[in-house]
């Protein structure tokens, strides 16, 4: 399993929002000199993040972007399945751990691979964007 570098850039420039929570809106410029990152790539993953409801953009002369809410509330599991679709990194499952399996078989793997899943996802879970700054815990 692999995320993407729309995830990682997603992920950092969160990570620039939150450090930033409470403050001023940061321009999409500021962020992506800061991170390195591509204003086009940046403008594409922030209209995702958007469309998720995970930040809030204001135009005018003091726009810019910031949280939709408090960094402590927001997951790294919500900012991964935003960016990256469902979270499901084997093909024989769902979102939920049931099993799918075109061949209906019963190989014995599914129970290491609904493991592995519940793992990936409860850690996401278990780590919000405050615990990524300097102000987490």
């Amino acid at each position: 399993m692999k995320f993407s570098t729309k995830t990682t850039y997603g992920l950092r420039a969160m990570i620039v929002l939150a450090e930033n929570w409470g403050d001023d809106n940061l321009s999409l410029a500021t962020i992506a000199k800061e991170e390195g990152i591509s204003v086009k790539y940046l403008e594409r993953i922030f209209s995702i993040l958007k469309k998720e409801k995970l930040i809030i953009s204001e135009k005018g002369v003091n726009g810019g972007y910031t949280l939709a809410q408090d960094p402590r509330k927001v997951s790294i599991y919500s900012i991964v399945r935003a960016l990256e679709g469902k979270m499901t990194p084997f093909h024989c499952l769902d979102e939920t751990g049931k099993v799918y399996c075109s061949t209906k078989c019963n190989c014995g793997a599914t129970s290491v691979l609904v493991k592995v899943q519940e793992a990936i996802n409860s850690t996401l879970k278990s780590i919000n964007l405050n615990n990524l700054t300097g102000g987490g815990k």
